[in-house]
């Protein structure tokens, strides 16, 4: 996965692209824990985002490039809105809103399985108020499918809170719709040039990439007990010395307290050592390299509440 400069953002506008060519921004917003990443991967047609069942594993604005030979889609998967309880939450809500004015389509995420909840009707108010359209997307219809006693009921709140907006059931996880929800969301956008060449798929910093990688997998590995006080950073990315088959990787896993350390690491090292290795076998598989990881935890005592720290974690 390659970091983009500015000339090979630029070179995007060399390619040669038909008349009535649409492109532009599609920002994809939801309550935590709606698909958001999920869907962003599979419009993509492959893992550009990190995924977890744990709420709130989004924490940035992931940009993912599809390009058809009609069309040059670049979708904003953005944090979940949620109660700002701490300054990461006000800070991460913020985002969220920033982004809604310089798009040119909203796609409004919700659980179709869970039902909409006052989260979701405060943020159909909000994107409703957003200068561009908006599609509504009842994500996670494979848990629902055939219960239109569950479904349909669902389907008439959305098209009451967003009464201009198309609404799609789909599944992200399966695939369903997926395809159909590119193309309204194409016919929607206006004529214009690539924004990236062909073959991008995001415009993630490699860094930035292996750091999400890495977090995913320790959240695989910790489950519930603190994926919210957990920030990674990789420090390092460089070629391995005398070796020109190898990329080391040196990354620091921070914890806000000392008695959460222990946690992170495991029971002889165990955690620390199986969200590595997973880690460096996915990342092996992106780069196309052999991957020397180094992960080390440290303590940032209450980062999610101190500004200094919190923009030194990326945040």
């Amino acid at each position: 996965m390659a970091e983009l400069d500015l000339e090979t953002i630029l070179a995007g506008a060399d390619d040669v692209v038909p008349d009535g060519h649409r492109s532009g921004l599609v920002a994809l917003v939801g309550r935590p824990n709606v698909g958001k990443s999920t869907l962003l991967n599979a419009l993509v047609g492959e893992k550009v985002a990190i995924t977890s069942p744990i709420p709130g594993t989004t924490r940035n604005a992931i940009r993912g490039v599809v390009t058809r030979d009609d069309a040059q889609v670049v979708f904003v998967d953005t944090p979940g809105l949620a109660k700002p309880r701490s300054l990461l939450a006000r800070r991460l809500n913020d985002l969220v809103r920033d982004h809604l004015a310089g798009v040119e389509v909203i796609v409004l995420l919700v659980d179709v399985a869970a039902g909409v909840g006052t989260g979701d009707e405060f943020l159909a108010r909000l994107v409703t108020e957003a200068p561009a359209p908006v599609v509504v997307v009842a994500n996670k219809e494979d848990l629902v499918r055939r219960d239109f006693a569950v479904m349909s009921p669902q389907l008439t709140k959305l098209a009451e809170l967003v009464p201009d907006a198309e609404i799609l059931p789909t599944s992200a996880l399966d695939g369903f719709n997926v395809q159909a929800l590119l193309d309204v969301i194409v016919g929607m956008l206006p004529e214009g040039p690539r924004m990236f060449p062909g073959g991008i798929v995001t415009d993630q910093p490699d860094r930035q990439f292996a750091a999400e990688v890495l977090r995913e997998k320790f959240l695989g590995q910790l489950r519930d007990e603190l994926p919210h006080s957990l920030a990674v950073v990789v420090t390092d990315i460089r070629d391995s010395e005398g070796r020109d088959d190898m990329v080391e990787i040196d990354a620091v896993a921070y914890v806000e307290r000392d008695s959460q350390k222990g946690i992170i690491i495991g029971k002889g090292g165990t955690t620390l050592r199986d969200a590595a290795t997973a880690a460096r076998k996915e990342l092996q598989a992106v780069f196309g390299t052999k991957i020397y990881l180094d992960v080390r935890v440290k303590v940032a005592k209450e980062w999610q509440r101190d500004p200094r720290q919190m923009r030194r974690l990326g945040y």
